[in-house]
């Protein structure tokens, strides 16, 4: 019986040899795509040049006069003319030690009447300019800003920290006392 099973093998793998020379064939007849035969390949470019399209996109819009867009908004009037906003460089956050978040310049707006909402206890408020966050990465174009929509502003000048000299030798000094005893 083992003689009948190995001839039975035997045509089997001459099917698969000529498969594999008609897939051969097929091959070099008909390349296949590079994507195919190098994919990280493909992805790593793609990446590449999609970082560099987003650098490439980002364009400054200037609009010189002002429009009127209170009609599309739906933000009452009185919303809009009566509000007073400020002009500032926002601290650095506490978890940071750069200044990168700190190199811009924001708005914000004075709240308005805000209550506790009685079914889910969050702050609510019914005014829709409190929550908007705008940067701009001068003073001038700030106050461009809302002097060209007619708001009254304020501006608190930026905070200029300067850095004072250490020395490392200090930390070691013999007539200072540096460590305090905890008895």
């Amino acid at each position: 019986m083992s003689r009948n099973l190995g001839a039975r093998r035997r045509p089997e793998s001459k099917m698969a040899a000529s498969m594999s020379m008609a897939l051969n064939r097929v091959r070099l007849v008909r390349p296949l795509p590079r994507c195919l035969l190098r994919p990280n390949r493909q992805l790593i470019t793609s990446t590449w040049r999609l970082a560099q399209t987003q650098t490439k996109d980002r364009q400054l819009i200037t609009v010189d006069e002002k429009l009127d867009i209170s009609p599309v908004t739906g933000v009452p009037e009185v919303q809009v003319k009566t509000r007073r906003v400020r002009i500032f460089v926002p601290a650095r956050n506490a978890m940071q030690s750069g200044v990168n978040n700190t190199k811009v310049w924001k708005l914000e707006f004075d709240t308005k009447e805000r209550w506790e909402n009685p079914l889910m206890g969050w702050a609510s408020t019914a005014d829709p300019l409190s929550n908007i966050d705008i940067s701009f990465t001068t003073k001038e174009d700030a106050i461009a800003f809302v002097e060209k929509n007619g708001w009254n502003y304020e501006v608190e000048e930026k905070k200029v920290k300067v850095p004072r000299p250490k020395s490392y030798g200090a930390n070691f000094s013999w007539n200072k006392r540096t460590r305090v005893s905890t008895k």
